[in-house]
C-alpha cells in the first residue's frame, strides 16, 4: 500500500493574491504529493481548472485534483476537453474528482440544475466522460445529451484519468461503486470509512467492477499546533449541519502529533491517500508545510 499525502485549500481563499504562487511553490518544494482545490461558486477559493492549471505550469512533480468538481450544469464535451487538455499539459498530473454539487440554493443557481436532477445528470455524464478520453468518435443518445460522432482532442496522457467520488450517504457509496475509480470523501471518521469501502465494494461487484486498493482516500481538515485555540467556530457548525451527532474532534487533528495518529488510524483501515486541509490559514505557507512536512510525509511509502 503506498501512502502518499497531499494538500488543499477546501473552500477557503487566501488572504493574499500573491500568496498561491508562494503556496504551490512550498509544496513542490517540501514533498507534497499533490494539490486539491475545491469548487464553491460563491466562496472566496479560486476556480479550480484557473487555478489547477496556474499550479500545472508552476510546478513540475506536483499532481493536482479537484475535490470537488461540480458535474451537473456543465457541457461533457466541454468538461472532457478542458480537463485532456490540462492531463495533457502536465504530462499526466492531474487527478479529477467529481461531486454533485453542495445543497445550497445559491450554488444550484449557479449551474442551473435543480437539486433533484443533479444525480440523473452525474450519472449520465461521467461514463460519457470516459468513452470521450478514450474513443476516437462518440455516438452517445442520452435523456440530456445526444451525440453523433463526436471527437475529443486531444487525448489525455493518462488512459483515461482516474475519477475519484466522494460522499458517504449510502447513493453517493452505490455510485462510488459503480461509476468511480476512487473514494475520497469528508467529514469522516476511521469507523465511517471502513464501513463506507464494505458498501462501495459491494456495490462495485454487483456492478462487475472492483476498485484498485490504492484508491482509497480522505480529505482531512486539521489545525496545526498553536493555530488559535482549536477547531473554528465556523467549522463546527458545518460538521453540526452535515454530521449531526458527531463530535467535530473525531473529525478534525488539533495539533502535528494528533494528525499524524490520526492518519496512521485511516492506514490502518487500508486507506493510504490523504488530502490535509489547514482551517486556519498560517502566517507563512513555507514555515506550515515544512513542519508538516516533516511529521507527515514519513508516513508515505
Amino acid at each position: 500500500m503506498k501512502v502518499r499525502v497531499g494538500y488543499g485549500l477546501g473552500v477557503a481563499g487566501l488572504h493574499r493574491d500573491d500568496a498561491f504562487g508562494e503556496f504551490v511553490d512550498a509544496l513542490e518544494r517540501h514533498g507534497f504529493d499533490s494539490l486539491w482545490l475545491s469548487e464553491r461558486l460563491t466562496g472566496d477559493a479560486p476556480d479550480p481548472l484557473v487555478g489547477l492549471a496556474y499550479a500545472a505550469g508552476r510546478s513540475t512533480r506536483l499532481k493536482f485534483g479537484t475535490s470537488v468538481l461540480v458535474v451537473p450544469g456543465r457541457n461533457p464535451i466541454v468538461l472532457a476537453k478542458a480537463l485532456a487538455s490540462l492531463d495533457r499539459l502536465s504530462n499526466g498530473r492531474l487527478l479529477p474528482a467529481f461531486g454533485l454539487g453542495v445543497a445550497d440554493p445559491a450554488e444550484q443557481q449557479g449551474f442551473g440544475v435543480a437539486r433533484g436532477e443533479r444525480a440523473a445528470w452525474f450519472d449520465e455524464v461521467v461514463p460519457l466522460l470516459r468513452r470521450l478520453w478514450l474513443e476516437d468518435e462518440v455516438d452517445h443518445d442520452g435523456p440530456r445529451f445526444h451525440y453523433e460522432r463526436v471527437r475529443v482532442r486531444p487525448k489525455p496522457v493518462q488512459t483515461p484519468p482516474d475519477v475519484w467520488l466522494g460522499g458517504i450517504a449510502p447513493s453517493e457509496l452505490r455510485r462510488v461503486g459503480r461509476l468511480g475509480d476512487g473514494w475520497l470523501p469528508s467529514f469522516v471518521t476511521p469507523a465511517d470509512v471502513a464501513a463506507g469501502r464494505v458498501q462501495i465494494e459491494k456495490a462495485a461487484a454487483e456492478a462487475g467492477r472492483a476498485i484498485d486498493p490504492e484508491h482509497w482516500g480522505v480529505l482531512v481538515p486539521y489545525v496545526a499546533d498553536g493555530a488559535g485555540s482549536g477547531v473554528p467556530d465556523a467549522f463546527i457548525s458545518r460538521v453540526a449541519a452535515r454530521r449531526p451527532g458527531v463530535d467535530p474532534a473525531d473529525l478534525v487533528p488539533v495539533g502535528l502529533e494528533h494528525v499524524v495518529a490520526h492518519l496512521r488510524r485511516f492506514v490502518d483501515e487500508g486507506f493510504s491517500k490523504f488530502v490535509l486541509i489547514p482551517l486556519v490559514e498560517p502566517a507563512s505557507w513555507d514555515e506550515e508545510l515544512r513542519v508538516l512536512a516533516s511529521n507527515v510525509l514519513p508516513l508515505e511509502t
